[in-house]
C-alpha cells in the first residue's frame, strides 16, 4: 500500500479521567459506571445515536443471562424487557425506536460529557502507555486524553491502534457472517410462526420449521444461505424480528467489504419478505418496516489480555478468584462462517460461568481496559459471550475498575481485584452466588 507522511498539530477536545470508547451496550454501562463512581468520563461514540446494536444495528431480543444486580437489569427493565430470558424462549425483542431515547437519558447523568459522531482514528501513545485518543470530528481531528481508556468498540480499535496484540477468527481465519437485522409488521399473530433459532423445534404444517426453511433452501425458494430463519416476536403484536440475512467470508474491520455486504444483505431482505408472504400462514400481509443502520457483526478483533477464557472452561462453568462478571450464559453460537446455520453439528450449551477481570486487561499496552465481545478469548468462547446481556455486565465492571484505577493511581493491570470485588457487591451485583 502506497503512504503518505502527515503531520500537524491538534487540538485537545478535553482531558478525562476515563474515557470511554464505544457507545453500545458495553460502553454505555461502562460510561455511566465510571461516572457513578465519581470519575470524570468521555463517552466517544462514531454514530449519531447511543445503544450500538441495541438501535443502530437493531439487534433483538436482548439474549444471555448474568448475575443479579447489575447493570443489565436496570437497562431490561427501561427497554421494557424485563422478562427475557437467556435463549429468548420467553423474551422479545425490544422498541428500537423508543431506546434511542431511553439510552440517551440513561447516559445523562453527572460527570458524563457524551460525543455523538465521533470516531476513533488513533491511539495517543507515550511508549507502552496510553494517553488518550485521537479523534475525528466535524471542526477536524481533536486529541481526547485520559488517564484510563476502555475500549468497548467492539472490534478492538483502540487496542488495535495502541499496539496491542489480537486474533481474529477460528484457525482458518474465517469469522462469523455478518447480518442486517429487520422489523416485519402486519403479521398475522393467530396464524403465525415465531421461530428464536437452530434451537428451536416449532412446527409449521406438522414439518420442524427450520427443516421446513433448509427444504426450501434446496427447491431454491430460498437463497442457501438463508436456510436458518429466525423470526423472534416483539413487545408489539403483529410484529417480527427477523435474523437471517447474512453474508459469509467478511472482515468487517476491512473497509473495501462493507458497502459490498450493505448491498447484498439489503437485497436479501426484499427476498425474504417475498418469500414471507408467499409461503407462510400469517404473513402474508408483511412488510419490512425497518432494519439496522449499520451491519450486525458477530466478529472481528478478540483483544488478548493477562487471561484467555475458553469454551471448555464456559461449559464447565469456570469460577475464577478474580471473578468481574458472574454468572454468565448463553449458548456457544456460532454462526457458519461457511453457510447457513450452525457452524458445530451440535450446539454447546454451557454452565453459568465467571468472566475473570485479567481477560479485560490486554497485554503490552497500559491504562488500558476491554469489554464488550473484543474482550480475550478463544474464537469459541467469544461465540458465548459476545451477546448482549453479558456485554452490559462487562462494561459496568470494567467502568468500575477504571474508576478505581484513578481513585488509586494505579494501572489495570496493578489494580488490587479485590477492591473491585468490593465495589461491585456495594452496588448489589451478585460475584459468587452457586
Amino acid at each position: 500500500m502506497t503512504t503518505v507522511d502527515y503531520e500537524k498539530n491538534v487540538p485537545v477536545l478535553g482531558s478525562y479521567e476515563v474515557v470511554v470508547a464505544g457507545a453500545g451496550p458495553a460502553g454505555i454501562c461502562a460510561a455511566v459506571a465510571a461516572a457513578r463512581s465519581g470519575a470524570r468520563v468521555a463517552l466517544v461514540e462514531r454514530y449519531g445515536v447511543l445503544g450500538g446494536n441495541l438501535t443502530a444495528g437493531y439487534v433483538g431480543p436482548i439474549l444471555g443471562m448474568v448475575g443479579s444486580g447489575t447493570m443489565r437489569d436496570e437497562l431490561m427493565a427501561l427497554l421494557g424487557v424485563p422478562e427475557n430470558d437467556m435463549i429468548g424462549e420467553v423474551g422479545v425483542a425490544h422498541d428500537m425506536e423508543q431506546a434511542k431515547r431511553v439510552l440517551a437519558e440513561f447516559v445523562s447523568c453527572e460527570n458524563l460529557d457524551v460525543f455523538l459522531q465521533t470516531p476513533v482514528v488513533d491511539a495517543l501513545m507515550a511508549g507502552a502507555s496510553l494517553e488518550g485518543l485521537l479523534v475525528a470530528t466535524k471542526e477536524g481531528l481533536r486529541a481526547m486524553e485520559g488517564k484510563i481508556v476502555i475500549d468497548a468498540t467492539g472490534d478492538g480499535d483502540v487496542a488495535w491502534f495502541a499496539g496491542a496484540p489480537v486474533e481474529k477468527g477460528r484457525a482458518d481465519g474465517l469469522m462469523q457472517p455478518v447480518t442486517l437485522e429487520f422489523t416485519l409488521d402486519g403479521v398475522d399473530e393467530s396464524r403465525a410462526v415465531a421461530c428464536i433459532g437452530d434451537v428451536d423445534d416449532v412446527e409449521l404444517n406438522g414439518e420442524r420449521f427450520l427443516d421446513y426453511c433448509a427444504r426450501c433452501a434446496r427447491q431454491g425458494l430460498l437463497p442457501e444461505q438463508l436456510a436458518a430463519v429466525r423470526l423472534h416476536r416483539t413487545t408489539h403484536p403483529g410484529q417480527r424480528q427477523v435474523n437471517t440475512t447474512q453474508r459469509n467470508g467478511i472482515d468487517a474491520t476491512c473497509v473495501r467489504a462493507l458497502y459490498s455486504s450493505e448491498l447484498e444483505l439489503r437485497r436479501q431482505i426484499d427476498i425474504l419478505v417475498h418469500f414471507f408472504r408467499e409461503n407462510l400462514p400469517g404473513y402474508e400481509k408483511c412488510r419490512c418496516i425497518a432494519s439496522g443502520a449499520t451491519l450486525g457483526v458477530r466478529e472481528t478483533r478478540r483483544v488478548m489480555g493477562e487471561y484467555t477464557v475458553t469454551a471448555e472452561e464456559l461449559a464447565a462453568g469456570k469460577r475464577f478468584p478474580d471473578v468481574a462478571v458472574h454468572k454468565a450464559e448463553f449458548i456457544v453460537d456460532i454462526h457458519n462462517p461457511e453457510g447457513a446455520g450452525q457452524a458445530e453439528e451440535r450446539i454447546q450449551y454451557v454452565m453459568p460461568y465467571d468472566l475473570p477481570y485479567r481477560c479485560f486487561v490486554p497485554l503490552k499496552v497500559e491504562n488500558l481496559l476491554t469489554a464488550g465481545r473484543c474482550i480475550s478469548g478463544t474464537h469459541r468462547a467469544h461465540a458465548s459471550y459476545r451477546v448482549m446481556s453479558i456485554c452490559m455486565a462487562m462494561g459496568e465492571a470494567v467502568g468500575m475498575a477504571a474508576a478505581l484505577c484513578v481513585r488509586e493511581g494505579c494501572t489495570p493491570r496493578t489494580l488490587d481485584v479485590k477492591k473491585l470485588q468490593a465495589a461491585l457487591e456495594s452496588k448489589g451485583v451478585d460475584l459468587y452466588s452457586k
